[in-house]
């Protein structure tokens, strides 16, 4: 199901186009997809100089109440990749970690534009910061990576697992209705909504690793279209991606989705020889008990052998066991 938006800050097409018709870019309907969507539409008109309209597309994840864990990998995808395939949209914007690691032939992700800033954040009653919040604390969030590196903590806190868009999440601590003590989201899409005045504590990846690919974006078309992959390729960050492909490739070689307790942050800093990576990795179990957390650095150009090395070294040391308790 797709349905034409338009109105006050959607690209106008202009009167005189050699381009013919505007680029049809599909998203989901939520503020944070059609923030996200907008950006990269409005980045693509200013840099080509192409107009864009956004194409709302209905998955399957925004009909469910149900927890992410239980609706599996790509379900807020597949919809959006359908449409692309049917020709209905010319090309879709993703939170990059919501794509499922295995390949698409058919498909294309011509760029990453530059990457948000990839960590999470906590949003408190009283702005209390994380080592302030007193036992027995009730903080929610969606994501199973992060119930479990709360849990690792020790810090008492009650945790328990959420749905619903960025807005509704926040108002759970700071609505008229607020039932929770804080949430953790990632920041990423807190600031893409506006909302940045109200996070209370950017949470240092030493305490709350990010999930792989988080606060990344991935623009996809059909891989046939070479004159977009082309045009799109322009909105392309390399250090993004070499960073995002190191994440995603030890992700894969795991063999364990966005629900799964993997966590992963890769870092480009200039070394003796030239940029490198530097890429952190942890798998947790759902209650905390035990983490594997392990690192690994290379050149930007060896990202995905760097991910896969390290999804290797965590395997070794056990991680197949944590991840495998999920079920």
């Amino acid at each position: 199901m797709s349905t034409p938006l338009s109105g006050p800050g959607s690209p106008r097409r202009p009167e005189s186009q050699a381009s013919g018709k505007a680029l049809r870019l599909g998203t989901r309907g939520s503020a944070l997809a059609l923030a996200q969507s907008q950006q990269t539409a409005d980045a693509l008109t200013a840099v080509t100089g192409r107009p864009v309209e956004l194409v709302r597309i209905v998955t399957k994840g925004d009909r469910s109440s149900a927890p992410v864990a239980q609706l599996g990998v790509g379900v807020f995808v597949s919809a959006l990749r359908d449409a692309l395939l049917a020709g209905e949209i010319d090309f879709a914007v993703h939170s990059y970690k919501d794509l499922p690691t295995g390949a698409f032939p058919r498909l294309h992700i011509a760029a990453i534009p530059p990457r948000e800033d990839p960590r999470d954040v906590l949003i408190t009653k009283g702005d209390r910061a994380l080592a302030e919040l007193p036992p027995g604390a009730m903080i929610g969030t969606g994501a199973v990576r992060r119930i479990a590196q709360l849990h690792a903590l020790g810090l008492e806190l009650q945790v328990t697992p959420i749905r619903g868009n960025v807005d509704s999440r926040i108002a759970r601590v700071h609505g008229p209705e607020a039932d929770l003590d804080g949430v953790v989201l990632a920041r990423a899409g807190v600031v893409r909504l506006g909302r940045a005045a109200e996070i209370t504590e950017t949470l240092d990846p030493m305490l709350m690793l990010p999930a792989p690919a988080q606060g990344a974006l991935a623009v996809e078309c059909r891989a046939d279209d070479t004159d977009l992959v082309e045009l799109l390729a322009a909105l392309d960050h390399a250090p993004s991606r070499a960073a995002v492909t190191a994440e995603r490739a030890m992700l894969a070689t795991l063999e364990a989705g966005c629900s799964a307790p993997v966590a992963a942050h890769a870092e480009l800093a200039e070394g003796e020889d030239g940029d490198e990576i530097y890429l952190r990795g942890a798998v947790i179990s759902p209650d905390g008990v035990r983490a594997i957390r392990l690192s690994r650095t290379g050149t930007p150009a060896d990202a995905a052998e760097i991910g896969k090395a390290l999804a290797a070294d965590l395997l070794d040391a056990g991680a197949d066991t944590l991840i495998g308790s999920t079920e």
